[in-house]
């Protein structure tokens, strides 16, 4: 592993409210690691009271064991990192509102230019097949477009793409109702995801 001069610096920045999100930042942040990659991990945090939460039982428990595990992403955590990591669950078709909060308030680097040249990539999750990941990882595209980062994809760059999980656009998640997590599949799509963000991040830091 890279020592912690030269490692790439990757923060992952996420939403996640069940906690299959979460399993699938974890394997990012794994593959990120496993590649000399110095991870900060994040969750983005609510924009909803606990009586909404209260109406799913589980989701205000979780939510709090998370805030618990993870501080929430700062603008201080986006200008420190190689590399920004973007995940979020589908939410009609579109990243989850938490998450595109944080992003909002980075327009302050934005504006400065301060997250030109990193690379981003982008995670996603939903419930059912055609629940709607792709296109929230795509929505993403432009968004990274915008802030000024470097696109990695997925692709079709490891054995792990052609196991039937994930996609060319980031890894995701098809949860189930209820939620049963990520497989070993999707897990191994985001721990390559992980690794190959790193490994971009570390050809344009020398460059």
């Amino acid at each position: 592993m890279a020592d912690s001069k030269s490692a790439p610096k990757i923060l992952i920045a996420f939403y996640s409210r069940s906690g299959t999100v979460e399993g699938l930042a974890r394997a990012v942040a794994e593959g990120a690691e496993a590649a000399g990659g110095e991870v900060r991990l994040r969750r983005a945090r609510e924009l909803v009271g606990h009586d909404v939460l209260s109406t799913v039982p589980g989701w205000k428990e979780s939510a709090e064991a998370m805030n618990a595990r993870y501080a929430a992403p700062t603008a201080e955590d986006a200008e420190w990192a190689d590399a920004i990591i973007f995940g979020t669950p589908t939410r009609f078709g579109s990243v989850s509102s938490e998450l595109k909060a944080y992003i909002d308030g980075l327009g302050g680097l934005w504006f400065q230019g301060k997250l030109n040249g990193k690379a981003g990539s982008v995670f996603a999750a939903s419930s059912q097949p055609h629940g709607g990941s792709e296109i929230t990882a795509l929505s993403l595209y432009p968004v990274l477009a915008h802030l000024g980062l470097i696109i990695v994809p997925t692709g079709y760059a490891d054995g792990a793409m052609f196991a039937g999980a994930g996609s060319p656009y980031g890894a995701s998640v098809i949860s189930g109702n209820p939620p049963a997590g990520p497989t070993e599949a999707e897990l191994a799509v985001a721990r390559f995801q992980g690794k190959r963000v790193t490994d971009v991040a570390k050809k344009l830091i020398v460059a």
